[in-house]
């Protein structure tokens, strides 16, 4: 497996095609159709991944062999690194990528000096509650956020102290 930082017009063409594939198999269950084509146009479109990196977000893409599956996306926050995205194409999934990409996201955090790391994830998205627990990741409260357009993201936020 190899994680590759996106700096490029064609890696923001991946991160696109890629959210849009997992979002809608893995998402719509969860949030429904209408939620997930929102919340694809305002945070995982090329424009908004362009607009997150230009604002200090760092994507990262997941490499197997000679195929992208899948991508993380982190940015530093106060005194902890908060990990914004971070998704595996279902075909590859409980393969042990998460969890490299996750150690992955450790060592970012160490070398910039930042003693944890947080997320939100949904709270009906128990599989990754799941996964997240397995790697270290304690649930620490609630959180609900208006997004737009009558949605919200309700959320367990989590974290890990590194």
């Amino acid at each position: 497996m190899t994680i590759i930082e996106v700096s490029t017009e064609n890696q923001i063409d991946i991160i696109e095609s890629l959210a849009k594939e997992i979002w809608t198999e893995h998402f719509i269950p969860i949030i429904g159709e209408q939620q997930v084509d929102y919340m694809l146009a305002k945070y995982q479109s090329k424009q908004a991944v362009k607009q997150q990196i230009a604002s200090g977000v760092l994507y990262f893409l997941i490499k197997e062999s000679l195929a992208f599956i899948g991508y993380i996306a982190v940015h530093p926050r106060g005194d902890e690194l908060f990990l914004s995205k971070i998704y595996v194409q279902s075909s590859c999934r409980a393969r042990g990528y998460g969890k490299k990409a996750v150690q992955f996201v450790e060592t970012l955090a160490r070398e910039r000096g930042l003693r944890k790391i947080a997320l939100t994830v949904n709270k009906n998205n128990t599989s990754a509650i799941r996964a997240y627990e397995k790697v270290g990741f304690r649930n620490v409260g609630s959180l609900v956020q208006d997004i737009g357009s009558g949605f919200v993201m309700d959320d367990y936020a989590m974290e890990k102290t590194v």
